[in-house]
């Protein structure tokens, strides 16, 4: 009977134990819930929340770039670049509101930063290239120019290169650090251009025969504008020639096959017409030497 009793007491004792225990976990959960709970469902408010805003943002900085017709490339750079900052503002605030020190994960994302730049430099320097050159236009796609030290019609535009299609059909690829550093010609910037050539007669030609031949070989030429005026005149009187300058005005798309042909007309007028053009010489005198 009293081994019955002992047993029932050791038994009522370990519930008891048992009871006090889980009202220490409930009590301990109850506190983490109060303590934390709050904090979890305001960092999750703060990032939904901040999501949302992020894409309205987002949205509206499309719409105006779109309003303001920035290039498609630069769109989408500035597009993704403020998301990706946007994202990491919302999360770093999500993260603060759990209580978490931030400072030393924005000191992590500057060292980072840091690092990265300094491993990019080249990189990131035809980006920001890249940027300047689609914002500020100083060509575009199509445009025939003199860029990087190489010349060719522009096949494309991003943010890390530029390539360049060559009169014999090869692609040049140039970064756009390259481009920015240096000097840019953009032959097809203006509807216009002129022709600078030089046509040399002999100076035993006739000067106003060839200077008319001349006249009559740009007025003979549709595609050789009025305006502005085309020019021919004695450019300077040389060592062994009289050279014109020869300056007619025609359409930028015009320019290439205007220059071939004029040379063409130029020469074989002049053999025609019996006008030497000539070419360089040197007279030797031989002197004897007499003993």
């Amino acid at each position: 009977m009293d081994a019955i009793k002992e047993t029932g007491e050791v038994l009522i004792a370990g519930s008891s134990e048992v009871i006090d225990q889980t009202s220490r976990y409930v009590e301990m959960g109850v506190s983490f819930a109060m303590t934390y709970g709050v904090k979890i469902i305001g960092a999750l408010l703060i990032f939904v929340i901040g999501m949302w805003i992020a894409k309205r943002i987002q949205k509206i900085l499309v719409a105006l770039m779109k309003k303001k017709k920035v290039d498609d490339t630069l769109q989408t750079f500035l597009e993704n670049l403020v998301y990706i900052v946007l994202m990491i503002v919302i999360v770093l605030a999500s993260l603060s509101a759990l209580g978490v020190e931030t400072t030393s994960f924005i000191a992590i994302l500057g060292a980072a930063g840091l690092a990265i730049g300094l491993a990019l430099q080249g990189t990131l320097g035809n980006v920001g290239s890249g940027v300047i050159l689609i914002s500020f236009r100083p060509f575009k796609v199509g445009d025939f120019v003199a860029a990087g030290g190489e010349m060719g019609t522009i096949g494309s535009i991003t943010l890390f290169a530029t390539t360049l299609l060559t009169s014999d059909n090869k692609v040049i690829t140039i970064p756009n650090s390259t481009i920015a550093g240096g000097n840019i010609t953009n032959f097809s910037a203006k509807e216009t251009r002129r022709l600078n050539l030089v046509f040399s007669i002999g100076y035993g030609d006739d000067l106003k025969l060839a200077k008319s031949v001349l006249q009559e070989i740009i007025s003979s030429d549709p595609r050789v504008l009025s305006e502005p005026a085309p020019f021919v005149g004695v450019l300077e009187l040389g060592e062994s020639s009289v050279n014109f300058a020869f300056r007619p005005w025609v359409k930028s798309k015009d320019y290439w096959g205007v220059h071939f042909d004029m040379q063409e007309k130029v020469k074989l007028t002049f053999d025609e017409k019996g006008i030497s053009i000539p070419y360089p010489q040197m007279d030797v005198h031989l002197r004897k030497n007499e003993d």
